[in-house]
């Protein structure tokens, strides 16, 4: 069970590189025609919280995605501490992901009062991984 777990978050962890990547392409050029019908997305796009710093949201997630898929792709590459407790640092990096997307929603719905379907798409993946990281946790035999 672990290893199709282990699977789904793999599949799951490069769905969200490729919409991160996406988006930040998107805010980068501001391409319109990007958001596939959807003004909400540029309303989104275009809101002072699309970015942190300067930096867009969406690269952030970027570089987040990225870390959890190498934690659970190099995870026996690293020595035995690393591979004992990798589950550890996807929960940490999932937790923090979810409790970001948690503010993104209310930013969504009660600031911006727009929902832009990428973005949507991300927080359900990230939602998901939490949740699976979760699970992996409490199943994770104890050394």
């Amino acid at each position: 069970m672990d290893k199709k777990l282990n699977w789904v978050s793999i599949i799951l962890t490069t769905v969200g590189v490729l919409i991160a990547v996406y988006m930040t392409i998107y805010k980068w050029t501001a391409n319109n025609a990007m958001c596939l019908g959807s003004g909400d997305c540029s309303t989104v796009n275009a809101s002072p919280y699309s970015q942190i710093y300067g930096i867009p949201v969406a690269l952030v997630g970027v570089f987040g995605y990225f870390a959890i898929l190498f934690l659970l792709l190099f995870n026996n590459r690293f020595g035995k501490f690393v591979e004992q407790n990798h589950l550890y640092g996807i929960f940490g990096l999932t937790v923090t992901g979810f409790i970001f997307t948690v503010y993104l929603v209310y930013l969504e719905a009660f600031i911006i009062k727009a929902f832009c379907p990428f973005c949507v798409a991300s927080q359900i993946t990230m939602t998901i991984l939490f949740i699976i990281s979760c699970v992996r946790l409490v199943r994770q035999p104890v050394n």
